[in-house]
């Protein structure tokens, strides 16, 4: 009896119930206790019958199936290893069954419906345990006896690993064999496919599945699921599955994108890429802006598709373009990195075919275009691949100069992703560049030029000499129309002749007729030739070129006119027939060299030409992406600066022009907060300047001295203080140390060739190596004073100001307070070497001495024993010196002065005496310094050693007094022991320095002479000079101060200079700081500085005043508006600094808010005249500050106060200012409140506070909930009418008033200070528009009222202190209003 049919259902649920006729239906469904029986006599019929006993026993594993949630995992471990001994056996044994050349069609079927029965029974097993194994926290119940309940996916961790494979194996085993003999026409049921096919996507739904650990498991099931595809039509299936489980499932796009290389390459089913794009492609845009995920999953895949089989996806690109032009952001994307892909993995190289040549210039065309994509995400992916490109040297050479633009104009991108690899793309750009590993524009200029000087010489020489056509052929071509005339002119007869005779006597000679001839015939001018020519036969009988023997016939004149034209020696006539052969020697050898494809010198000179053009233009384009770069390294986005850093290192490494200005803009990043900035600011320095190459210590060290000398050159101080660090670090742990100083010393003694600012950098760089090591410098000392401080200091004074700085780097001032500082004695030939040469410059005009002087002083102090003594002797020397210059040039100068000629004599005293005059100053500064801070730290070191010393007996003796343990456990005794030392000090200061028989007290009487008369001493540097040193006087004592503070603050004010009222600048704010109280009065006149005309002066006053506020030096009081003006100054560093000052000041509590009602106030005044757009501009800069609702609130009150009597210019103000703040309900509340304020100018006069308001509630609108919605609408509604009708209008028409009946919203809120009520009525009902008369004190507790003045400078946000709450104590440093100061 042959078996029934077995149909695989889509349920197998389908199999309890009748089916058709033949068709195979379960028998007995086994119940759940007997299955174990069952499966033994399964597993003994396997044995004995083999594979076919699914044939009986196919109810048994299909009852495991239906119980699948309550039967024991023992149970469905064993049914697995039977169904899978099945499976195995049938492919054994129908590996037999099919080779046999002719099978019975009973047994076909037989064997048929066992592989059905078998794979559908064990597909639907792997497919539960699947699903099992994929639940989280699903576990079984626990059987009795049990301790803890196990995991439905499997008895042991990792077993049900092992079975899948196991699984997938012995399917692909029996897939493999050409099982579709089994089925009539070879064709297998689509049932069977799919039910193999769902079991291995349904393994592929598990997200594990991607991972490492799964890689055996996952290659299995897609080597099965190529087989399907392969031998079994299952490719269609297969692209529809595809999609439809990317849409679903995100960790299978690599998954997929594995499977479709894998079906590709080792099935060769290429067809089915196609098939999977499009099958992509039928989702429009809309339905792709819908599904989410899906669309990343896409896009991931498609991108993973091209990087694999990019051959494949290639054919199919045109398909997924459309999606460039589609709203979704992903898709976007990954059509990008498809583009980006196929450019890289098929057509790179410029061995393509013409057609993937132009397809290459198509995809990248689209790709730059995207690079400007109206999404940030899109453009920075565009420049990522564009870098990709660029590093696999796959971009043409034509498309360089184009894309470099687009780079260089993503710098300034709104999205920090985008700026950051635009900068990626130039540093590619810059590594990976064909022209050149040095691009520095200006070295390439010279040889542009030299190599277009050659392009020129050669075109010359190979241009073609110009064809010389000779008169022979000039006249065969006139020949046939100059007879015509000739006969014209004959048949004429006498009619011409007086003519002629005039023409001929203008002639002259013959000679002279003949050239005239010619040139009429070369002109074309027949007629008047051949008439000159008849004229010429009579008057010239005798001349050889006007013989004629037949004057009358056309024949003879012809002979004439051709003897003059070609001349006697061109008279013999060419043969007519050809014309002479030309020399074709050159153009043949030109074609020979052609046709061998060798390129001429010409040809090689134009392509040398171009590149160096290309050259110059790569570099000039970089140098100006430089610039941008470089104020990126001070953003505050971590990885954007990073980025900078990278470029600025590339930049360095190929030699831009521009290269060492954005190292020395990179090196003070090394001091930044964040560490990461930090460490890539070093990274960048170590590699560029601290990892020199070179075979040998010396080339190494040579190379590293070179690099740091350009660093140096012309740096700045703070620059030098940067790279001071980085050298630092390099020499404490550097072999090539050694090597380095003595190429540095090499350098500074001249026996290696250099310039004058190599030898200053590499002086100064060996100051930095004598902090690692003293004795570098010490133990030279005799070299450093012969070499820049000998008798040659004269020829260098910058040398020997930069010998100075790196002698000082020996002292011990960053040394702790406990050594004994390092000194040498004042006998010292350093310190006459120093005297010697500060007295050796002081009467040359040279303009290094000041900078050297000041260096010079400042190592006195340092290292000298007694410096006092020393500078003494030397002002002492210098004014004598000055002294015997003057008696020797007549004495005929006013000291100091200049004479009204102006000769070089008095400029030359003039300058003198500011050398002088500066030296005194510095003399007095220096003193006081070493007084505070030498002495001073010299005398606590002192104490602290007596202390030590003291506390061995004290502790072995009797204790001291209580109140002495009390103070020393307190710090008092140290304290005052401080407290003395510091009035010991400023007594000196107060007393002793200025004294009448110090020497720096003879030269006061001079300097505030030379202050008092600008006019008489114009000389700018002796006057400059002579008030620096002024102001370094008063820095002394507080009594030389107050006696000049007057004539330093005349000179702030009404100096002709800009420099000495910069100067005079500092001066004030230095003396701000040391005596505050002296100078507190005098802060206007340096205020007043703020709208200087200069803006040089402008910028130090306000640098000035940032830090006397930001330190609590200064009060800000109505000079806020100065400082706020600056916000919009023409001058951009000053409009930065101004920026700066308000948002430190921000940070203050309440600083802004306090300041802002008097900066209103002053900048709305009618004499300012600020422009409209300045003030808007500052006022909304201010206005952002403004983060409380409190603020808002009470700035709303105050300024809706300030409206009631305001002008129409204030206005304007305020009202742009009502526009400008903060919304919120409560300031709503408080414009109701205020409402008789502000409702009488909102006329027609008032359209600009009408529309201010209503700006303000247009903002307040978006986002309100309902019921402050509608107090919105009501309040506008109010606004509109008052506007439209008028105040007394809407008065009268009965319109609800707010002064008579609560705001809406506020029905049972009380009126808040008074302000509920009309101004009518807090008046006694005088006038609506009067100012209100204060309230009697009816209570203990006084309302306070609302202040709106420039004083204004309590803390409270709504209110000023009343007179009770006012501090009776006040500070040392005393500051009264300016109001108060005009009382006075």
């Amino acid at each position: 009896m042959s078996p029934l049919e077995f149909c695989i259902p889509m349920f197998p649920a389908e199999l309890l119930k009748a089916g058709g006729i033949g068709q195979y239906v379960v028998q007995e469904l086994v119940s759940v206790k007997q299955l174990g029986s069952h499966l033994h006599s399964f597993r003994a019929a396997l044995k004995s019958q083999g594979p076919l006993c699914i044939l009986e026993h196919f109810d048994t594993p299909y009852s495991v199936l239906h119980h699948f949630q309550t039967v024991d995992q023992a149970v469905k471990t064993e049914t697995l290893d039977l169904l899978v001994k099945v499976v195995s056996g049938l492919a054994v044994s129908l590996a037999t069954v099919l080779s046999s050349p002719s099978l019975p069609a009973a047994d076909r079927k037989q064997q048929q419906t066992a592989v059905k029965m078998a794979v559908f029974l064990l597909c639907r097993l792997v497919e539960s345990l699947e699903s099992a194994a994929c639940l989280p926290g699903y576990v079984t119940a626990p059987s009795k006896g049990s301790k803890r309940a196990r995991p439905a996916g499997g008895s042991e961790p990792g077993q049900w690993d092992s079975d899948r494979e196991e699984v997938l194996q012995c399917l692909s085993q029996l897939l493999q064999l050409e099982i579709r003999a089994l089925w009539s026409l070879s064709l297998v049921d689509e049932d069977f496919i799919s039910c193999v096919s769902s079991c291995c996507y349904k393994l592929l739904e598990t997200p594990a599945i991607s991972q490492a650990r799964s890689r055996t498991c996952r290659l299995a099931v897609l080597h099965l699921l190529g087989l399907l595809v392969k031998r079994y039509n299952h490719m269609l299936g297969a692209s529809v599955k595809v999609v439809q489980f990317l849409q679903h499932f995100e960790h299978l796009p690599s998954v997929f994108a594995q499977a479709l290389q894998l079906w590709t390459e080792e099935y060769g089913v290429k067809g089915i890429v196609g098939e999977v794009i499009r099958e992509i492609s039928l989702k429009s845009s809309e339905e792709m802006a819908r599904e989410g995920s899906g669309v990343k999953a896409y896009s991931c895949f498609l991108a993973e598709l091209a990087a694999l089989v990019p051959e494949a996806v290639l054919p199919h690109v045109s398909v997924i373009l459309p999606y460039l032009e589609g709203e979704c952001v992903s898709l976007r994307v990954g059509v990008c990195e498809v583009l980006g892909e196929l450019v890289l993995r098929c057509l790179s190289g410029e061995d393509q075919a013409e057609g993937r040549r132009t397809l290459r210039g198509q995809l990248l065309d689209t790709l730059q275009e995207h690079c400007l994509d109206t999404s940030a995400q899109v453009r920075a992916r565009a420049l990522q691949l564009f870098t990709r490109v660029l590093q696999s040297k796959a971009l043409p050479l034509v498309r360089y100069r184009e894309l470099l633009c687009v780079a260089v104009g993503r710098l300034c991108d709104r999205s920090v992703i985008v700026c950051k690899s635009a900068i990626q793309l130039l540093c590619a750009f810059i590594c990976n560049n064909p022209y050149s590993c040095k691009l520095s524009s200006a070295d390439l200029k010279a040889p542009l030029e030299k190599e277009l000087a050659k392009l020129r010489a050669l075109r010359e020489q190979q241009r073609p000499a110009a064809p010389v056509i000779e008169a022979w052929e000039v006249w065969q071509a006139m020949e046939p129309e100059l007879l015509q005339t000739v006969w014209v002119e004959l048949e004429r007869g006498s009619e011409a002749e007086g003519d002629r005779e005039e023409e001929i006597q203008a002639q002259g000679s013959a000679q002279d007729a003949a050239l005239r001839v010619r040139q009429l015939l070369h002109g074309n001018k027949y007629r008047q030739a051949v008439r000159l020519v008849l004229s010429a036969v009579t008057l010239f009988p005798q001349s050889e070129l006007f013989r004629c023997t037949s004057p009358t016939s056309a024949d003879g004149l012809m002979g004439v006119l051709g003897l003059v034209f070609k001349g006697p020696e061109k008279t013999p006539d060419p043969p007519t027939d050809t014309p002479p052969e030309r020399s074709e020697g050159p153009e043949e050898d030109r074609s020979e060299g052609e046709k061998e494809g060798e390129p001429s010198e010409l040809q090689k000179q134009e392509m040398l030409v171009q590149y160096l053009r290309d050259t110059e233009s790569f570099a000039l384009q970089v140098e100006e992406a430089i610039a941008t770069i470089g104020t990126m390294l001070y953003w505050k986005t971590t990885s954007v600066v990073q980025e900078a850093v990278q470029f600025c290192v590339a930049v360095c490494e190929f030699g831009v022009s521009q290269s060492l200005v954005v190292m020395r803009r990179l090196l003070p990043l090394v001091w930044s907060k964040d560490t990461a900035v930090k460490e890539a600011a070093m990274e960048a320095c170590r590699r560029l300047y601290l990892h020199p190459q070179g075979e040998t210590q010396r080339l190494k060290a040579q190379t590293l001295v070179h690099s740091l000398s350009l660093l140096m050159i012309d740096a700045s101080l703070g620059t030098i203080q940067c790279l001071e660090e980085i050298v630092l670090e390099f020499l404490q742990g550097s072999a090539l140390q050694a090597s380095v100083v003595q190429v540095l010393w090499e350098r500074f003694t001249g026996r290696s060739q250099c310039s004058a600012l190599e030898r200053r950098a590499a002086v100064l760089l060996l100051g930095i190596a004598a902090r690692v090591e003293k004795e570098v410098v010490l133990s030279n000392l005799d070299t450093l004073i012969s070499v820049a401080l000998g008798e040659r200091v004269t020829e260098d004074f910058l040398l020997a100001r930069d010998t100075c700085i790196a002698i000082t780097k020996i002292a011990d001032q960053h040394k702790s307070g406990s050594s004994q500082p390092f000194r040498l004695p004042a006998d010292h030939p350093l310190f006459t070497a120093l005297t010697d040469a500060i007295t050796a410059g002081l009467l040359l005009s040279d303009a290094h001495w000041l900078s050297f002087m000041e260096q010079a002083i400042n190592l006195l102090y340092q290292l000298s024993e007694s410096p006092d003594k020393t500078c003494a002797r030397l002002l002492r020397r210098s004014a004598q010196q000055l002294l015997d210059d003057v008696a020797e040039g007549g004495g005929a100068q006013p000291e100091g002065g200049q004479s009204e000629t102006g000769d070089q004599g008095g400029q030359v005293r003039s300058a003198s005496l500011a050398h002088l005059l500066s030296l005194c100053g510095s003399v007095a500064f220096r003193q006081l310094q070493h007084l505070e801070r030498s002495v001073s730290a010299e005398l606590r070191r002192r104490r602290a050693a007596r202390e030590e010393r003291d506390s061995v007996p004290q502790r072995r003796g009797q204790q001291a007094s209580n109140e002495s343990a009390v103070e020393a456990e307190m710090g008092l005794t140290g304290a005052s022991a401080d407290d003395t030392e510091a009035e010991l000090i400023r007594k000196i200061c107060e007393t002793e320095l200025l004294s009448d028989d110090s020497v720096l007290s003879c030269f006061l009487p001079l300097l505030v002479s030379v202050c008092s008369s600008p006019g008489r001493y114009s000389h700018p540097p002796l006057y400059t000079a002579t008030c620096l040193a002024l102001a370094k006087y008063m820095m002394i004592s507080s009594t030389t101060c107050e006696r000049n503070v007057q004539l330093l603050v005349t000179v702030l004010d009404r100096a002709a200079v800009p420099g000495v009222r910069s100067n005079a600048a500092v001066a004030v704010g230095d003396l701000t700081v040391r005596f505050p109280n002296l100078l507190e009065p005098w802060t206007p006149h340096l205020y007043a500085r703020l709208s200087d005309a200069c803006p040089s002066v402008r910028l130090t006053a306000l640098t000035v005043l940032t830090h006397l506020v930001l330190k609590d030096m200064v009060k800000v009081k109505g000079q806020a508006s100065e400082m706020s003006l600056l916000l919009v100054d023409p001058d951009p560093p000053i409009r930065s600094l101004a920026l700066n000052f308000f948002n430190e000041l921000a940070a203050k509590d309440n600083a802004i808010y306090n300041l802002l009602p008097d900066i209103i106030s002053r900048l709305s005044e009618h004499d300012r005249a600020v422009k409209e757009d300045d003030f808007n501009t500052i006022i909304k800069q201010l206005f952002s500050y403004i983060t409380k609702d409190k603020q808002s609130e009470s700035l709303v009150e105050k300024l809706c106060q300030r409206i009631r009597t305001a002008k129409e210019c204030q206005l304007r103000a305020l009202s742009q200012c009502l526009s400008l703040l903060p919304v919120s309900d409560r300031a709503l509340g408080r414009l109701q409140e205020n409402w008789e304020c502000y409702c009488d100018k909102l006329g027609a006069e008032g359209a600009g506070l009408y529309e201010a308001l209503l700006s303000l509630t247009a903002r307040m609108r978006r986002g309100a909930k309902p019921e402050l919605r509608a107090q919105i609408e009501e309040f506008e509604r109010r606004l509109t009418a008052v506007h439209t009708r008028g105040l007394e209008n809407v008065e009268e028409g009965g319109a609800p008033s707010p002064s008579g009946s609560p705001a809406p919203g506020h029905a049972d809120r009380r009126p808040t200070r008074g302000k509920g009520r009309s101004l009518a009525a807090q008046n006694g009902g005088d006038s609506a528009f009067s100012t209100p008369r204060p309230r009697p004190n009816k209570g203990p507790r006084a309302k306070p009222c609302i202040a709106f003045s420039s004083d204004e400078e309590d803390a409270d946000l709504d209110a000023q202190l009343s007179e009770t709450e006012t501090p009776k104590v006040t500070t040392p440093i005393t500051r009264s209003s300016r109001r108060t100061r005009l009382r006075n």
